[in-house]
């Protein structure tokens, strides 16, 4: 695996640490299981959330003062990000999705739910945790969500069902966001916090996915849950501001992901390129081929360094919702060429399921779809201008 490009920025002992650690684990632990994860379809990988969870993986971005690892900026997360997903998009993603669940607490809890839903996620024995927004028929447009929150006496009914929710069912915390004033649309979008086990919420079957199959999906059907006064996630209203900085971070996140696997099938085609003779020469020395993974690399340093301003923008106090937006854009796109250049370059091999570049073609088309599509990404763009 190449270094990340790190020269012209400044890191602290810890950073290097960290992303030191998340490259290890990468190479020993999560490329070598990568392929049964996708094979096994609908099993989470219990086995690699333990052991990041043991070396702090998996709540290295949480605050220190919740028993965290304390990288709360978001450009060390993005680095460490990068380097688990060169070892697999969606191991890396699983790995790092307590980080999605926390944003909106962070950005909206008391001190008090900080306390009792964020120090659980620290240690060896962390609980998964779910982000719960998509509905069958809202999927980009959160503001257009139609499950309900009505109160009631000591807190809220909750009925409803959500789509496509990764860690549905595994997670044993959840952040649903719901409507408490229908007619308000985005002004009427609040959070809530749930436990795996409420009365009223129940699964559907795993979903079977096309890619990234290490993050288990499923619907979440709500049939008048209660919730207590206690465990609404800021004021009445409040939820979409709170789930659109979660959306700026974890786009930027994602841009970082999708920077992962773009790398990650750039390096492993031009090791292959350097290796395999075709017409008397290596086949990386034919032109075509040459520069098909100069292209790949390119567009990958265009990928990171945009995805590195978006977090410097967030590190910063900015505003970074279009820079989040165009590194998401930017990466996902990337990812799903560098990984269609992958198999091209391997040929029929790269067809075969012996090869992984054909499973990081399947797992980069996620990336152009989650957290917002690659059009929505480009009229929030235009938005900006």
């Amino acid at each position: 695996m190449s270094e990340l490009p790190t020269e012209l920025v400044p890191l602290s002992r810890e950073q290097r640490d960290i992303i030191e650690l998340a490259r290890s684990f990468a190479q020993e632990e999560i490329r070598p299981r990568a392929r049964a994860v996708d094979e096994a379809d609908t099993e989470t990988p219990w086995d690699l959330w333990r052991k990041a969870a043991k070396v702090g993986i998996t709540g290295f971005m949480l605050p220190a003062e919740y028993g965290g690892g304390g990288f709360t900026d978001v450009f060390p997360q993005v680095l460490v990000q990068e380097e688990l997903c060169v070892g697999d998009l969606g191991i890396g993603n699983l790995l790092c999705s307590n980080g999605f669940f926390a944003d909106p607490i962070l950005e909206l809890g008391t001190e008090e739910q900080k306390r009792t839903w964020l120090a659980p996620l620290a240690g060896p024995d962390t609980p998964m945790t779910s982000l719960a927004t998509t509905e069958p028929g809202a999927g980009s447009d959160a503001a257009s969500i139609t499950t309900t929150a009505t109160r009631t006496t000591g807190g809220y009914r909750l009925s409803g069902q959500k789509a496509w929710i990764s860690n549905a069912g595994e997670a044993e915390q959840y952040v649903v966001f719901a409507k408490t004033d229908p007619a308000r649309r985005s002004r009427g979008v609040t959070a809530f916090l749930l436990r795996r086990g409420a009365e009223g919420m129940e699964f559907g079957a795993p979903m079977r996915k096309m890619g990234q199959r290490a993050i288990v999906c499923r619907e979440i059907f709500l049939d008048d849950v209660f919730v207590p006064e206690e465990d609404r996630l800021g004021e009445e209203g409040r939820g979409f501001h709170g789930l659109m900085r979660t959306f700026d971070i974890s786009r930027t996140v994602l841009g970082a992901a999708a920077t992962g696997v773009a790398r990650a099938a750039y390096e492993y085609a031009r090791d292959y390129a350097k290796n395999r003779v075709q017409f008397g020469k290596p086949v990386i020395e034919h032109q075509a081929v040459a520069f098909r993974l100069a292209d790949m690399r390119t567009r990958i340093e265009q990928a990171r360094l945009m995805t590195w301003r978006a977090a410097k923008r967030l590190d910063a106090g900015l505003d970074a919702t279009a820079e989040a937006a165009m590194a998401k854009l930017t990466a996902s796109e990337t990812a799903a060429y560098c990984t269609w250049a992958a198999v091209q370059t391997l040929g029929g091999w790269g067809y075969s399921r012996e090869y992984p570049v054909e499973q990081w073609m399947r797992d980069a088309k996620l990336e152009e779809i989650e957290e917002g599509t690659s059009d929505i990404m480009r009229l929030v763009i235009s938005r900006s201008m």
